[in-house]
């Protein structure tokens, strides 16, 4: 187990290069911030000099690979990080030198335990693409077949393992806190970033991702995900078809393809509503270096390290909240907010209905060039502290793909509108899984599985309280006072903010920036 004393020294050497490129000064400005991570700020910064303009993307790639996936999930957080470090960091590129191939090669043979030429009979010696996760390379297979291979850099599971844990510590401790920080959960938050970090760091998890999307999208036409194979897949060596494609943001060679843009762009965003509401499993990383548009129009998703996923009645919520938007039912809005428990109880149906109307009216009717959905999301979590709305880190990632998404179509097709390519798509979903007809088939469906768990029930209460008398009940554990609240008691403010928060709002780290907006 990690000290308390590494977590808080790692925190500090993040907060010097935070503050050496003004990466701190959004944090300490911040109204919302709490004092003691004010006065952490001041001491990471102390001795340094800060440009007049913040560089976060650099000060994001210079900390490391798991700062840089947090920067980039960042980017399209403005509610979160404002307008200013968002747009700074959406130049933040996920690129790192290449590794040399004997140490690729080294990888491959020792995983698989076999000679590269026992697997490939052609091997090109520089990467195709060099992220900070893995890097790519174009090969031949000995059956013939040109593939992509994906190989994770050697060491990073154990370099963002170190780091994640050093997120976990200062997120547990900044919670306690309580206010604005509590609020947004950062400890649910974080605990979201492992999970999709783990994932991106299995390949075969990646592969495995990539072969439910192929499924589940297999009737939608226009949009492919290439072929794994798996006897070339573990988890640090992915091997899939080779795309031979146009980058979906060459518009040049679109253009001269002859493909309509229009048309992408509107097939584009189906595509996201198919796999996020239809099927509750969508790409989640969809920006532009990860699709292409082959030679018969169809766009070709890669990278399924990132992938979200939504349950039935979740994403009932969410179709119901974008065509009630689209339709300006607002009331029905709200109430699918107090349903959902995303907004407490206390406060008035009504009143979240007439915020939510002044987010909702200037969007309808006008064209994505005016008005966009990450405007739309921008005022929905602007909304949010003042009706106590925490934070739903399940929602995080599919906020941040409605956004890229949103920008892909609209470079394709400056005129599009997203809510108009979007609401027939809702209304029919809402139709064929709300309607009268599959209400009373999901009411059958609950009845019969509460009916079959009545057994088993019954035989649990049995066995918790047996017919000769109950249980006795556990005995109520005696508050236990945990170290930093004796060394807050002991030492004051200095005490409380390095033992019990010391680093803990990421003065010193790359998570601290996206919890205040």
């Amino acid at each position: 187990m990690t000290r308390h004393t590494t977590h808080i020294w790692r925190l500090l050497g993040w907060g010097r290069v935070l503050a050496r490129h003004g990466a701190l000064r959004l944090l300490e400005e911040s109204p919302t911030t709490p004092a003691p991570v004010r006065r952490l700020c001041r001491v990471a910064r102390f001795g340094t000099r800060q440009p007049r303009i913040p560089d976060y993307a650099g000060a994001f790639k210079a900390i490391g690979p798991a700062a840089i996936k947090l920067g980039q999930t960042l980017a399209t957080r403005p509610d979160l990080v404002g307008p200013e470090a968002a747009h700074n960091l959406l130049s933040l590129q996920d690129k790192l030198p290449p590794v040399p191939l004997d140490q690729i090669r080294h990888e491959i043979e020792t995983t698989f335990e076999r000679p590269l030429e026992a697997l490939f009979a052609a091997f090109e010696s520089e990467p195709v693409g060099t992220a900070s996760v893995a890097q790519v390379h174009r090969a031949v297979t000995t059956e013939g077949r040109t593939v992509a291979v994906k190989v994770l850099r050697p060491g990073v599971r154990e370099k963002f393992a170190r780091d994640i844990a050093t997120y976990e510590w200062a997120a547990a401790h900044l919670e306690a806190l309580g206010g604005e920080a509590s609020r947004l959960r950062p400890r649910m938050v974080i605990a979201n970033f492992k999970r999709w970090t783990l994932r991106e760091l299995d390949l075969r998890r990646e592969a495995a991702s990539a072969s439910e999307l192929a499924e589940q999208m297999h009737a939608f036409p226009g949009y492919r995900v290439p072929t794994i194979d798996w006897d070339r897949t573990n988890g640090r060596v992915m091997t899939l078809d080779w795309i031979d494609g146009i980058k979906i943001s060459d518009h040049a060679a679109i253009d001269a393809a002859g493909h309509d843009r229009k048309a992408l762009a509107s097939r584009l965003v189906l595509a996201f509503l198919n796999q996020a509401i239809s099927g509750g499993f969508f790409h989640a990383d969809m920006h532009q270096g990860n699709l292409f548009i082959e030679a018969d129009g169809t766009i070709t998703a890669i990278d399924f390290g990132i992938m979200g996923r939504i349950d039935r009645r979740a994403r009932q919520w969410l179709a119901e909240i974008l065509y009630g938007l689209t339709t300006g039912n607002y009331t029905r809005v709200a109430e699918i907010h107090f349903e959902a428990q995303y907004v407490p109880s206390y406060h008035s149906v009504a009143e979240f209905a007439t915020a939510l109307r002044a987010v909702g009216e200037p969007m309808r009717g006008k064209p994505v060039s005016e008005l966009s959905v990450g405007q739309m999301l921008d005022g929905l979590f602007a909304i949010t502290r003042d009706f106590d709305m925490q934070t739903q880190p399940h929602l995080l990632l599919l906020q941040k793909t409605m956004v890229m998404v949103e920008g892909i179509a609209t470079q394709l097709d400056p005129s599009i509108n997203m809510w108009d390519v979007a609401a027939p798509f809702v209304r029919d979903w809402i139709r064929d899984e709300l309607g009268p007809e599959a209400a009373l088939a999901d009411r059958i469906r609950e009845n019969v599985k509460t009916l079959l768990r009545l057994p088993d029930l019954v035989r649990r209460v049995e066995d918790r309280f047996p017919a000769k008398g109950g249980a006795p009940e556990d005995a109520p554990l005696p508050p236990l006072e945990l170290i930093w609240d004796k060394r807050r008691k002991a030492s004051g403010w200095l005490g409380y903010g390095t033992a019990a928060l010391a680093g803990a709002a990421l003065t010193a780290g790359a998570f601290a920036l996206h919890l205040w907006p």
